[in-house]
Order: structure tokens, then C-alpha cells, then sequence
């Protein structure tokens, strides 16, 4: 069916942030906390980044990831273009600190790669070859 119209819903947050709520959305605000390497929240609203697989065991890998995120996007204005989904209680989305796509940035950096399921392969020019041999969870081979 076609929907000329998409629903649309606003929520005005405690903390300033304005979230348009549909099938697509934008969020504009500040980072306030990084949880990992590809799990941010601005104003307090945690955003999964939307075709990023960053390392959430080995505790080495997972740092180094999670502290280049923080350099990156920590207390810095970010665009999230929200794709209208939700991964346990955070929304998805890509997010942008000025022209810089955070999660392309990651992978570029060699501490992310590429999930292919989600992206569907948005990313995958820019891993460099020594992200390759990282290995990718079940949830981001296609199905």
C-alpha cells in the first residue's frame, strides 16, 4: 500500500533534543556518552550506528575502538538519519559529525568493518585489508 502521508511523531526530550519519530527521522544534538565503538547517545537518546560492526570482545580491540569513537564524536554536535528501527532500546541510525559519517570513519580507521546485512555494503570499500581477517558476527552475514 502506498502511504502518501508517513506518520509522524514528535517528542520533545528533557534535555533539549528534538526526535521526529516515523519510518525515517534526523536527530541533531550532542554526543553525551559513547557506550562502544558503534553505540552512541546524543542527548542521552542511545543510537546503534546503522551498518558498523565494531569489536565488542577482546578487551584490547573493544578499547582502542570505543576511545577513537569518543575522540571522534564525544561532546560534538552530530546529524543521525534514523531509519525507523530499533536494536534492544537504542534507535538506528547513520549519524554525521559535519561531512564525516562516523561509522565509515571507524572502518577507515581499521577498528570497525563492514556488516554487509545492514549496509548492504555501504561500507565495504572502505575497510582496509587489515580489517579483512576480523571476524563477523552471524548478524551481519545476509540471510
Amino acid at each position: 500500500m502506498l502511504r502518501l502521508f508517513p506518520r509522524l511523531l514528535c517528542l520533545i526530550l528533557p534535555i533539549g533534543v528534538s526526535i521526529a519519530a516515523a519510518d525515517a527521522a534526523d536527530l541533531n544534538g550532542i554526543v553525551t556518552h559513547v557506550r562502544d565503538g558503534d553505540t552512541i547517545e546524543v542527548g542521552g537518546v542511545p543510537i546503534r550506528l546503522n551498518g558498523l560492526h565494531a569489536p565488542d570482545k577482546g578487551p584490547e580491540a573493544k578499547r582502542r575502538a570505543t576511545e577513537f569513537m569518543k575522540d571522534l564524536v564525544l561532546n560534538q554536535a552530530v546529524v543521525c538519519r534514523l531509519n525507523g528501527e530499533r536494536s534492544y532500546d537504542r534507535l538506528i541510525g547513520i549519524c554525521w559529525r559535519g561531512e564525516t559519517d562516523v561509522a565509515r570513519a571507524l572502518i577507515k580507521a581499521g577498528l570497525g568493518r563492514d556488516c554487509p546485512r545492514y549496509s548492504g555494503g555501504r561500507y565495504a570499500g572502505d575497510e582496509p585489508q587489515s580489517v579483512k581477517t576480523m571476524p563477523l558476527p552471524g548478524y551481519c552475514i545476509s540471510r
